[in-house]
């Protein structure tokens, strides 16, 4: 194996630590939030070096977790490949990586948007990187609810870089993702539940069973439908979004019911996969509506 090829080994994996397709929707929802919070386009600086920023900050914090985890990713199927269980690189080299992206992402924020973005991506970053991994993950079936907090933070971050607040209207773009969350994570949990058992964390269809948890999915999202529809009695969205949420929303509750009722397992692949479309559909339709109506104000 030559250098080049060598180096470019190296490279993936790095890259791979830092989670690059959860990273991809994170800095997805925090660049609608940009172009929500913006009465036109939004300054090619805040867009920029926002997104960059929030960027590292989340690749560093997907490096944490996978050093906290490193013994619990080696006994599940899902992620015994990652670069730490697989040998490929050490603790140190990950905490190095770790530190280094995460403060040139924190250094971007407060010198090139603002402090205030700055300020809460670091705290997303404390949110999920320790009080997430280390505190709740192994300690609770309610983890991904405490803890979906930090994953709701972008699209709060994204205003935030471009006019220095968090108005009301940022906290409803939060709220959707929060309560997005556990359906999201427990039809992960709900197939890989021996995965979960395996390494003994305390995910709810370990310690509650797999039809407690077909009954939270369910309940979660029939509140998750009405939380995304809140936007338009706000009138802080048209019928261009409004329409088409509630027709995704009714299909999420149809899969929600039908594997709540079946109890067949076999359909929570489907539900998890159809659940990362639903979210990234909600903030392309916010996107457009505020293009056609004008600024996203409730």
């Amino acid at each position: 194996m030559n250098t080049l090829t060598l180096r470019e080994d190296r490279l993936r994996q790095f890259l791979a630590l830092g989670k690059p397709r959860v990273v991809s929707l994170i800095v997805f929802t925090a660049v609608i939030g940009m172009f929500l919070a913006s009465p036109d386009f939004p300054p090619l600086s805040a867009l920029f070096f926002g997104t960059i920023g929030i960027a590292l900050v989340a690749g560093a914090a997907a490096a944490i977790n996978c050093l906290v985890e490193q013994k619990i990713d080696a006994v599940m199927m899902r992620t015994h490949r990652r670069p730490l269980p697989q040998g490929e690189l050490t603790s140190r080299e990950t905490l190095v990586f770790a530190a280094i992206v995460g403060g040139a992402g924190l250094v971007v924020l407060y010198a090139l948007v603002n402090p205030l973005t700055m300020w809460l991506t670091l705290g997303t970053f404390v949110g999920y990187a320790v009080v997430y991994t280390v505190l709740l993950k192994p300690a609770t079936p309610q983890n991904i609810v405490i803890g979906g907090a930090s994953g709701a933070m972008p699209p709060v971050l994204g205003w935030a870089a471009v006019t220095g607040e968090v108005p009301p209207e940022a906290l409803l773009l939060f709220l959707i993702i929060f309560v997005w969350t556990p359906p999201h994570f427990w039809s992960l949990a709900l197939y890989r539940r021996e995965d979960y058992e395996r390494a003994g964390i305390p995910m709810l269809p370990v310690t509650h069973g797999e039809p407690e948890t077909r009954k939270r999915i369910l309940l979660y999202t029939l509140v998750l439908v009405p939380v995304t529809l809140l936007l338009l009695p706000l009138r802080a969205v048209g019928l261009v979004y409004a329409i088409p949420a509630a027709g995704l929303g009714a299909i999420f509750i149809a899969e929600a019911w039908r594997l709540w009722r079946s109890g067949q397992i076999a359909r929570a692949p489907a539900l998890f996969r159809f659940s990362i479309l639903y979210l990234f559909a909600l903030y392309c339709l916010l996107a457009v509506d505020a293009l056609l109506r004008g600024p996203f104000r409730a």
